[in-house]
C-alpha cells in the first residue's frame, strides 16, 4: 500500500533495519560483584535492586559491567541528572541497553521518535505529541478509565485472592492506550507479550529478538492500513496524517512512536499501579489512611512514583570520555536510574521511607531533561483513577503470600506476580 509517496508495503518498512547494527556477545550467569559486573537482568536484581542501589551508591556510585558490551550504572540523583542533560556526550539513539547497538545513522530519529531523538530532531518530534497528552485531552480519558476500573473489580466477585499484578494493573494502562490509538481493546494480550519481548528478553539470541520484534511492527502494519481505509479520531490517525518539515511522517517514524506508546505506555504505569498496590498490602497503615482521607491521594500517587518509580533508560556514550573519575568509550551504555535517583538521601530528606504525606517531592519518575515523559499527565491520571477505584472497592487487603510476589527483570521494575488476599467480608460488598 502506498499513500502520498510513502509505502506501507509490508512490515520492514516500517522500521530501520535492525541488522545494521553491531551485537555483542551475551554474558550471563550470577553477578560477582555489582559495582564491576553488574546486570539488569538477573533475578537477585528483581527481587533486591533498592538495597543494590543503596550498596553500590555508597561504595561506587558510578558501576560498571563488561556485560552488554560495556554499561555503566550511576546511581546518585546528581549524576543521573547529568546524563540526562548532557545530550553532546551521551545519545538517546537506543533507549534499552542490551546486546544490540543500532547503526550510528540512525541518529538524531531513532527507532522509536521521540524518545529515540537527539537534538535538534527531537524537540520537533516531541511537540508533534504534545496535544495529545495535555491535562485537558487526558481529562476526556479519565471517566472511560475509572468505569472500566470498576468492572476489573467487578470480576473479583466470588475470590478470596487475586493477583493485582496481573487482573487489574496489567489492564488499566492496556486498555487506556488502545483507545489512545484506536486499536482493538481485545487485542490486550498481544500488547501484553509485545511489551515482555521490547523489555524482558534482551539476553535472548539476536535472531530471536528480530523474530519477536517482527510480530509487533506486522501488527502495527495491519492497524496503520486499517487506519488510512477507515480514518478516525485518534492519535494513529493523527500520526498518520502529521507533517513535519513540510512532509507528512515517513512509515518508519509513525511506527516507531505508535511502538513507544504502545510499549512505553503499558508496562510503566502497570508496574507503577502494581508497586503502589504491593505497598499499600503490606503497610496498613497506609492503606487505611488513603482509605479514609480520599483527598490525600494524589499526594499519596507522587511519593509512590518517587520510591517505587518504574522506569530506567539507556544511553549510549557519543564519544571517549572521562566522566565522574570514570573512563568511558564510545557506544558504551550509560544506565539512567531515575528509581535509585530517587531513593538519594543527598536529594530527599528521609528518603528510603515511604511518606504518602510528603509535601515536597521533586522526583524524577517521569525523567529528567529534555526526554521527560510526554505521557505523565495520562500515567497520573491512570494511577490516581487505579487507586481510588481499589480503595474505594476493597478497602481491606493483605499480601496473600509474600514470597510468590515476582517482579521484573531489566528497564522497568514492578511486581508481575502480585497475589492480594481481598477477603469474604469485602466481596458481600461487590456486585453480583
Amino acid at each position: 500500500m502506498t499513500v502520498d509517496g510513502r509505502s506501507f508495503s509490508d512490515a520492514d518498512t516500517l522500521r530501520s533495519d535492525p541488522a545494521l547494527g553491531t551485537f555483542s556477545e551475551v554474558r550471563s550467569g550470577p553477578v560477582t560483584d555489582w559495582a564491576t559486573d553488574f546486570s539488569h537482568t538477573e533475578e537477585e536484581w528483581a527481587q533486591g535492586a533498592i538495597g543494590i542501589w543503596d550498596d553500590l551508591r555508597q561504595r561506587c556510585p558510578v558501576a560498571h559491567t563488561e556485560r552488554f558490551g560495556g554499561a555503566w550504572l550511576p546511581t546518585r540523583y546528581e549524576d543521573v541528572a547529568a546524563v540526562a542533560y548532557d545530550t553532546d556526550h551521551f545519545s538517546s539513539r537506543a533507549i534499552i541497553a542490551g546486546n544490540f547497538r543500532p547503526p550510528r545513522d540512525l541518529a538524531p530519529v531513532g527507532g522509536a521518535p521521540p524518545i529515540s531523538s537527539d537534538p535538534p530532531f527531537h524537540h520537533d518530534a516531541r511537540k508533534l505529541l504534545l496535544p495529545a497528552f495535555t491535562k485537558s485531552a487526558v481529562s476526556r480519558q479519565e471517566e472511560g478509565t475509572r468505569a472500566f476500573c470498576a468492572s476489573l473489580v467487578d470480576g473479583f466477585a466470588g475470590r478470596d485472592v487475586v493477583d493485582a499484578a496481573a487482573d487489574y494493573a496489567q489492564h488499566v494502562p492496556v486498555r487506556v492506550i488502545a483507545d489512545v490509538l484506536g486499536f482493538p481493546p481485545g487485542d490486550g494480550p498481544q500488547f501484553a507479550r509485545f511489551v515482555e519481548n521490547a523489555l524482558e528478553g534482551i539476553d535472548l539470541p539476536p535472531e530471536e529478538r528480530l523474530a519477536r520484534s517482527s510480530h509487533l511492527f506486522e501488527y502495527l502494519l495491519d492497524q496503520i492500513r486499517d487506519h488510512l481505509q477507515h480514518p478516525r479520531q485518534d492519535l494513529t490517525s493523527y500520526l498518520l496524517e502529521a507533517e513535519l518539515y513540510g512532509r507528512k511522517l515517513e512509515p518508519a517514524h509513525v511506527a516507531g512512536t505508535m511502538a513507544l506508546l504502545l510499549i512505553a505506555g503499558i508496562d510503566t504505569t502497570w508496574s507503577a499501579i502494581g508497586a503502589s498496590l504491593w505497598h499499600l498490602a503490606g503497610h496498613p497503615e497506609d492503606r487505611r489512611r488513603l482509605v479514609a482521607e480520599p483527598g490525600l491521594r494524589p499526594t499519596a500517587v507522587e511519593e509512590f512514583l518517587r520510591a517505587y518509580a518504574p522506569v530506567t533508560m539507556a544511553r549510549l556514550v557519543t564519544e571517549d570520555v572521562t566522566w565522574r573519575g570514570v573512563q568511558m568509550k564510545a557506544e558504551d551504555w550509560v544506565l539512567l536510574s531515575f528509581p535509585a535517583a530517587n531513593r538519594d538521601p543527598a536529594q530527599f530528606e528521609r528518603a528510603d521511607e515511604v511518606l504518602i504525606d510528603r509535601k515536597v517531592n521533586r522526583h524524577a519518575a517521569f525523567g529528567l531533561g529534555i526526554h521527560r515523559c510526554v505521557g505523565s499527565h495520562l500515567a497520573r491520571m491512570e494511577l490516581r483513577v487505579a487507586l481510588d477505584v481499589w480503595l474505594d472497592r476493597v478497602p481491606e487487603f493483605t499480601l496473600a503470600d509474600p514470597a510468590a510476589v515476582r517482579w521484573s527483570t531489566g528497564q522497568i521494575r514492578g511486581p508481575r506476580a502480585l497475589p492480594l488476599r481481598i477477603g469474604a467480608a469485602t466481596l458481600d460488598a461487590l456486585p453480583g
